[in-house]
């Protein structure tokens, strides 16, 4: 049973200030280049039999900076569309929708849960039917987070509850046969 590493992209302008970003392509501040250069210490390239990264800048530099020189693109691991709302934050979008929360509000213009979900799907079957032990992914907030519920089967508006912060590295697995949480946020 394969046990996957999820890598949040390092800090951008974009991430410190809180602001959506999908396809908005930025590249890491200098805090994210050492957020990306400190994931050297603790993840050998070596030890995985599948490495798969976002498209997006800010996740592919990530990977080079962290060790991985060529990790495999999938676009299944780009970030949530957010449509009209790219660039903007949580903050701006509530004061014209009150409670709004990406996990449980439409996205105008945006990709709908139901096409996350099912290309975020496409990579956990991807990794399971790698038949290797150790996989990563190099990606963001809100799909790694729909990537882990997809893992462990939870619905959807739960990824409120599994915040990522930039830079971390978070390990979904097995408990037995079970999908498990092994750490998040390390």
């Amino acid at each position: 049973m394969t046990d996957l590493y999820l890598v949040r992209h390092g800090e951008t302008e974009w991430s410190r200030s809180g602001r959506h970003t999908s396809v908005t392509d930025l590249d890491l501040t200098e805090e994210g280049v050492r957020q990306a250069q400190a994931l050297r210490s603790t993840l050998d390239p070596a030890a995985f039999g599948l490495v798969l990264c976002s498209p997006r800048l800010r996740a592919r530099r990530t990977a080079a900076l962290a060790g991985f020189a060529d990790p495999v693109i999938d676009d299944n691991l780009a970030e949530w569309f957010y449509g009209d709302y790219e660039g903007r934050t949580s903050d701006e979008i509530r004061r014209e929708v009150p409670g709004w929360r990406i996990w449980n509000s439409p996205l105008p213009g945006g990709e709908t849960k139901v096409h996350v979900i099912a290309r975020l799907s496409e990579v956990v079957a991807r990794v399971r039917d790698s038949g290797v032990d150790k996989a990563i992914c190099f990606a963001h907030g809100h799909s790694l987070r729909v990537l882990a519920l997809c893992w462990l089967d939870i619905d959807i508006a739960r990824g409120q509850s599994f915040p990522l912060q930039t830079g971390s590295v978070s390990i979904v697995g097995y408990e037995k046969e079970s999908p498990a949480i092994v750490r998040w946020n390390a």
